[in-house]
């Protein structure tokens, strides 16, 4: 029985290296191509708006009466507007979506700043400055940047998120892997 159990490890953690690999050169491509993984972002961002205010409506109708209905359902229509509007401006879709990446970062790193300070006498604490310093920089540098780097940014942030969880993916197998080798 252990045999099989060790087996079976090693034969999913081989796919999970498989995929682990695919990510990466996934990743790659999309750093080598970014625009294409930008646009695509915008696509899924766009159908979870339409579906998102779909789902949106139906509950306004089904949950709702009088006043809040109409709330309910006008703000499902804004997001079906917004989403289809996103769909027919792709290119205007990734610049709004650049410039929501920078001001995320910048709030992002103001918060991190006062975590960092209300955390001060904790050891550790520098490092909790030097993110919200490097992630307010980040957002300073898209933001200057902006609308030159929308062609690229979003697609580059998805390669090297792929680049990323396949290199964690393919460790972190590789370990089950030799585990499950030295137990058998």
């Amino acid at each position: 029985m252990a045999e099989t159990v060790v087996g079976d490890i090693k034969r999913a953690s081989g796919w999970s290296i498989a995929l682990g690999v695919l990510m990466i050169l996934a990743g790659v491509l999309a750093i080598c191509a970014p625009l294409i993984p930008g646009i695509v972002v915008v696509y899924i961002v766009a159908w979870t708006a339409i579906f998102n205010g779909g789902a949106q409506i139906v509950y306004g109708f089904r949950a709702a009466s009088g006043g809040r209905l109409v709330l309910e359902v006008l703000l499902g229509l804004l997001y079906v507007v917004a989403g289809v509007y996103i769909l027919m401006h792709p290119l205007g879709g990734l610049l709004a979506l650049t410039l929501l990446i920078a001001s995320f970062l910048l709030v992002y790193g103001v918060i991190a700043v006062v975590l960092a300070f209300q955390m001060r006498p904790i050891s550790g604490w520098g490092w909790i400055l030097f993110d919200a310093i490097v992630t307010i920089l980040l957002g300073c540098l898209i933001w200057a940047h902006w609308p030159i780097n929308s062609e690229w940014l979003v697609g580059t942030l998805v390669g090297i998120s792929f680049i990323a969880s396949g290199l964690s993916r393919l460790m972190l197998s590789s370990a089950v892997r030799n585990l499950a080798s030295s137990a058998s």
